[in-house]
């Protein structure tokens, strides 16, 4: 692992919606500049900055026009770097979002490919040989270039897969990604990382990384025969960057090379995956009616279905990556307000002391609430969870002086709104929680990322987990109650032969001869 992820923890930015420096109603790279001190002080040392490169923006971002350029609406090329510059004079690392899969319609890749006479951009995206072929069960787009084709989409219409061949091949116009075409593709790709690292980028959090070769099969072997391609040589000029994978299946991610992959938020057809149990396992992410995951109090769910999905990856993976776990992201409904600031705080104390290096999503350190939006930028379901950050009771929030109807997505007016300046002087909130978590985690071995990782009771029935981190003198035991009575743990069943000392506790009491752990509580501590 490298040195400095040991003790990283991680700060997703979205960048439109931090903070506006110049008040025409978006975020901006200065903006981000502005706060690199609020997000030190939280405890992060590590920022991922959502797509902040020119885009036409039918996708937020995600349908890249130009992977060299800061979209004006952000600022300046010359703003990054002066961003990279600060963040290293604060002891802080800055990773940017690589889009590897597709570009927007309107890249000049694209605009050359889709010509109708060959030229040596022609098989940068997947193509069919006709306009009235069969694209092979996926899907494509035809009827709406020169080019006697159609082209294979990724997720929008406006976003063209590109060509790193396919793992299986059964149609003609199908290529090998060791064809000449797909190893130009990688060459592209390896070009961009190597832009921003020389510019002082820190590494890259790299979008939905598991699918660029098509028709790859389950263990996805030649998609990690593809970024093991393109990591050697970035990894031989770039050593200290990093590499986070947008994958979920750690042990294929590090195989390909990455230093970190996601546990990520599924729940396909209602059948949610670990992460998605423990804190979005329901239909209606702003409703409490029907809400089954374990961290909301009144749910009957208990921690051992989410053990059975981890620990066998967590056994798997074995130490040779980071297994992250994410407070959210841009693409999850935000905790709030379907659970309390109670039983978001014991989720927070779980995501910040479990093995693997922890990813907070911005504002949700002090609980902003995810709304129920029209789609902006192609954000549909996931509108909700990108709003302003909250800084203040000032206008917009204090995230901009512009008009309210220029800001890019409304700001939270309902009652009771959660700010930054309100919660920094109260001891009792969530932002002071998640400090004193934070603290803890980069003062503390024993919650280094590779630190040994132990259960040592998940009673039968009931909502209570307790676990160990480290080992030896030192070790934490972080026992935490997701339910909505009390609880009591004597110290055997704890796994202490003596005393305990509590570290960090929020509703939690230890005495001579127990732990009680009221509803939605959590206490760490030491031997």
């Amino acid at each position: 692992m490298l040195p400095w992820l040991r003790d990283a923890i991680f700060y997703e930015i979205y960048p439109q919606s931090f903070y506006d420096s110049n008040d025409d109603g978006i975020g901006d790279i200065n903006g981000i500049t502005e706060k690199l001190g609020y997000i030190r002080d939280l405890g992060c040392n590590a920022l991922w900055i959502n797509p902040c490169f020119d885009s036409p923006f039918k996708d937020a971002g995600y349908d890249v026009r130009d992977y060299a350029q800061v979209a004006s609406r952000y600022g300046s090329n010359a703003d990054l770097e002066r961003l990279f510059r600060q963040a290293h004079t604060m002891g802080m690392h800055v990773l940017l979002d690589l889009v590897p899969g597709h570009t927007s319609e309107e890249h000049a890749w694209f605009v050359q490919s889709k010509r109708a006479e060959p030229n040596e951009l022609s098989d940068r995206y997947i193509w069919t040989n006709s306009t009235f072929a069969n694209a092979d069960g996926m899907p494509f787009i035809g009827g709406e270039s020169p080019r006697d084709g159609t082209y294979i989409l990724n997720f929008f219409k406006s976003q063209p897969a590109l060509n790193y061949g396919f793992g299986t091949r059964n149609q003609v116009w199908q290529q090998s990604p060791d064809s000449s075409a797909a190893n130009a593709t990688k060459h592209a790709m390896i070009d961009i990382m190597r832009f921003w690292l020389s510019r002082g980028c820190d590494g890259f959090r790299v979008d939905m990384a598991d699918s660029l070769v098509k028709k790859d099969d389950e263990e996805k072997t030649e998609t990690i025969r593809v970024w093991q391609q393109m990591l050697r040589p970035i990894r031989a000029e770039f050593p200290e960057a990093a590499f986070v994978s947008e994958w979920g299946r750690p042990w294929q991610a590090f195989k390909a090379g990455f230093d970190m992959d996601f546990y990520l938020d599924w729940r396909w057809d209602g059948k949610p995956n670990g992460y998605s149990l423990l804190a979005r396992n329901t239909d209606h992410p702003e409703t409490r009616s029907g809400d089954m995951s374990y961290f909301a109090s009144d749910s009957p769910t208990t921690i051992d279905a989410f053990l059975a999905d981890y620990l066998p990856q967590y056994y798997r993976v074995d130490g040779h990556g980071a297994f992250c776990f994410i407070t959210g992201n841009h693409d999850s409904p935000r905790l709030a307000p379907r659970l309390s600031i109670s039983e978001i705080a014991v989720a927070y104390a779980m995501f910040l002391t479990m093995p693997g290096i922890p990813f907070i999503y911005y504002g949700d350190e002090i609980g902003m609430r995810y709304q129920s939006l029209p789609s902006v930028e192609g954000g549909y379901r996931r509108t909700g969870s990108r709003t302003p950050m909250q800084w203040n009771n000032g206008r917009n929030c204090g995230f901009s002086d512009a008009d309210p109807d220029r800001l890019y997505l409304p700001v939270d007016h309902s009652s009771g709104a959660p700010t930054v300046e309100q919660q920094q002087g109260d001891s009792q909130s969530l932002l002071n929680s998640v400090k004193e978590l934070t603290t803890l985690r980069r003062r503390s071995v024993a919650l280094r990322p590779d630190a040994p990782f132990a259960v040592i009771a998940a009673p039968l029935g009931s909502k209570t987990f307790v676990y160990r981190r480290g080992e030896g003198e030192h070790s934490l035991i972080i026992a935490l109650n997701a339910g909505n009575t009390l609880q009591r743990l004597s110290h055997d069943a704890l796994g202490l032969l003596t005393s305990p000392t509590c570290v960090v506790s929020r509703n939690a009491r230890l005495t001579d001869s127990s732990l009680e752990l009221g509803p939605s509580s959590y206490a760490i501590m030491a031997r």
